[in-house]
């Protein structure tokens, strides 16, 4: 049943050329394979999304996938020296070191918009 099967997360683009350049030069992911479907990335921690063209991408006002990463301050700072630019969101509880915030009992996480405008975000790997 669904408790046995696998989940594969699926990202909205409204234009797929660009998020393709996007995902490539910012994020450093490449396509596992192209279908008329869209793009399908396979991380190396197992993780697979699709990437398909859509009128309705960034419309979502919530984090719509997140990467769970060994050092949140050091991708972070990866990732601006890519020239991405990160959010900040009122989160009760949280504290904010940069574009850094700190939850207690969650660890450290940090929100940043794709191409798209789809917001995504990047946590500590114990809490996921």
């Amino acid at each position: 049943m669904l408790n046995d099967s696998l989940v594969i997360a699926n990202v909205p683009a409204s234009d797929l050329e660009r998020a393709r350049s996007f995902y490539a030069d910012v994020l450093g992911l490449t396509p596992a394979t192209e279908n008329p479907g869209g793009l399908m990335y396979t991380t190396n921690g197992g993780t697979t999304f699709c990437l398909y063209q859509t009128d309705y991408a960034g419309q979502a006002s919530h984090t719509i996938a997140q990467w769970h990463v060994t050092d949140v301050p050091d991708e972070v700072r990866s990732l601006r020296d890519k020239g991405l630019e990160f959010e900040q969101y009122d989160i009760p509880g949280a504290t904010w070191d940069g574009d850094v915030a700190t939850i207690e009992g969650m660890g450290n996480a940090a929100w940043f918009k794709d191409s798209e405008g789809n917001i995504m975000c990047i946590d500590d790997a114990k809490t996921g």
